[in-house]
């Protein structure tokens, strides 16, 4: 639990917004004087704490003290109350009613639109509580079912609609937020004059209301988009398309609210009084005089002839948006003349010196062994040490150039070929020479000798040239199963002579009831008769050939 004052102890936390958080939380002492409701010790409240940002903002926490009581006495049955607002340290916070109930937003996700009856009355009493505001000079100007709190919404009594945030909006105009954010407000339901940055009056609060009132008969708002910048787009040059189910009365009442100029919106007021008198129209017990009234709504939709505005936009002020006057430049502002030369700077020379250039192509080179005192390079007329160096780097930078290379060409795809062996050349006879032969030995002088083992050539393998690989097969299709995978030998031949005998015999029915083949034949039978009459006279025949036999 963290104490918020001395008053106020939060508990935990309901919701979290875009500009704060909403905690549950207790009193713990009775108010003073200068909160709208002293409460209880020990009753239950809302506290909305603000974001820090907004509590360091110096021109938001100056209007949060300088509109509090205008906060404090905005009452009304369709609005939650402001009890009291704190400032201690560096936190804002909102003390209001507590009400146990979904928000609009949430209760249209769950349970889907509502019927144009129910969205009507609804949106009615949220038009009171807007027309109580603005008779106060309060406008809300962020209008959207986020911010419509539903009181008895469990189904145990009647659907009681408590619009909330007045404070935040009304803080919202401060310089500083509106500079971060550019206009204050949701995109899907803002204003084109908010969104052009255009003065705004209570109208901005009519245009929401219309948003919300096709929402809840749709289920969506009329533009949306990927980005603010193109929902904005819509709000500023599209028009909404009537959905098929909104009655042409409450179509009439959206199309007036959802006007581009805020001179053709009805007031709160009379929006109000429009919407109950569709709702008693288009209903089911619809009398046929509350139907007529509904179809002439256009009458009842009148704009309010002296709107609120909204502080800060009206006459161009800060936040209109609209261009500054152009600045007049005094008479002693300076001899200017467009058509003087142009001015050219003074050229400048080496370091140092008294035309010095700050500006050079390369840097300066370090002194070479046998060359210049100065530095530089040794040959003049060569090329720069650095251009070596850029040079030698951008050609290590280079990338590989990759080429296609022909399937044919690539060694590594190639099949290795069998070179042809050479032709064996016949050997070359050497020139006898003569030799003596040595005398003859006697034979018992012969020593007999092993025989010897005559030498085989090795053999010779031959490796058969093998065939070039057959190219791969195309990929059949595999074909799709019937639904019957059973197969019936003569199951096709069957059903041939099956649809044959059907053929057969309808022609012959057609042939016997439509041509004058029963006058020829001579008899008035029917179809069906004759052929009884065959197959008796078929079946007879054959129990004779049988009897004799």
């Amino acid at each position: 639990m963290r104490p918020v004052g001395s008053k106020y102890l939060l508990e935990e936390p309901l919701g979290r917004g875009a500009t704060g958080t909403v905690w549950r939380a207790r009193q713990r002492e009775a108010a003073g004087a200068e909160a709208a409701v002293a409460g209880e010790p020990g009753e239950t409240v809302a506290i909305k704490v603000l974001k820090e940002e907004l509590a360091h903002d110096a021109d938001v926490v100056m209007r949060f003290l300088r509109e509090r009581s205008v906060l404090l006495r905005l009452t009304h049955p369709n609005i939650v109350r402001t009890r009291d607002l704190v400032v201690e340290g560096d936190m804002l916070a909102l003390v209001m009613d507590l009400v146990d109930g979904p928000d609009l937003h949430r209760y249209l996700r769950d349970n889907g639109p509502f019927s144009p009856v129910a969205a009507s009355l609804l949106t009615a009493q949220i038009a009171d509580a807007l027309a109580a505001s603005h008779a106060d000079g309060v406008v809300h100007r962020d209008l959207k079912p986020a911010n419509v709190l539903l009181a008895g919404s469990d189904g145990g009594g009647e659907m009681h609609p408590m619009l909330t945030d007045f404070g935040i909006a009304r803080l919202a105009d401060s310089p500083g937020l509106t500079r971060t954010h550019e206009f204050v407000g949701t995109p899907a339901y803002v204003a084109p004059e908010s969104a052009e940055g255009r003065p705004q009056t209570s109208a901005v609060d009519i245009y929401g209301a219309g948003i919300l009132l096709y929402e809840l008969v749709t289920g969506r708002p009329p533009f949306a988009g990927s980005t603010a910048l193109e929902v904005l787009h819509r709000h500023l040059s599209e028009e909404p398309q009537r959905p098929g189910s909104v009655p042409e009365p409450l179509w009439t009442v959206i199309e007036r609210c959802l006007s581009k100029q805020p001179e053709g919106r009805p007031s709160a007021e009379n929006l109000a009084r429009a919407l109950r008198t569709v709702a008693a129209g288009v209903g089911v017990h619809a009398t046929p005089a509350q139907a007529e009234a509904a179809l002439g709504v256009a009458a009842l939709l009148a704009p309010d002839p002296a709107p609120a505005t909204v502080p800060g936009t009206e006459n161009g002020g800060p936040g209109a948006g609209d261009a500054d006057p152009t600045q007049v430049l005094p008479s002693n502002a300076g001899s200017f003349d467009p058509a003087a030369a142009t001015n050219v700077l003074p050229q400048t020379g080496a370091p140092g010196g008294p035309n010095a250039d700050p500006t050079r192509v390369m840097p300066p080179v370090p002194p070479m062994p046998g060359g210049p005192p100065g530095g530089g390079p040794q040959d003049p007329d060569g090329p720069h040490p650095w251009e070596s160096q850029m040079r030698a780097a951008r050609d290590r930078n280079d990338q590989t150039q990759v080429q296609y290379l022909e399937p044919g060409d690539d060694p590594l795809r190639r099949r290795p070929q069998r070179r042809p062996a050479a032709p064996q050349q016949p050997p070359q006879q050497q020139p006898q020479q003569y030799r003596p032969q040595p005398a003859p030995v006697p034979y018992a002088q012969q020593q007999p000798q092993a025989p010897q083992r005559r030498q085989e050539p090795p053999p010779q393998h031959y490796e058969p040239q093998r065939p070039p690989a057959p190219e791969p097969r195309p990929r059949r299709e595999p074909r799709q199963r019937s639904a019957n995978p059973m197969r019936i030998p003569g199951l096709g031949c069957l059903k041939g002579c099956l649809f044959t005998i059907v053929i057969l015999f309808v022609a012959s029915w057609l042939i016997w009831e439509l041509t004058p083949l029963q006058e020829w034949i001579g008899t008035t039978k029917g179809f069906f008769t004759q052929i009884g009459d065959v197959v008796a006279g078929v079946r007879d025949f054959i129990e004779g050939l049988g009897n004799k036999f």
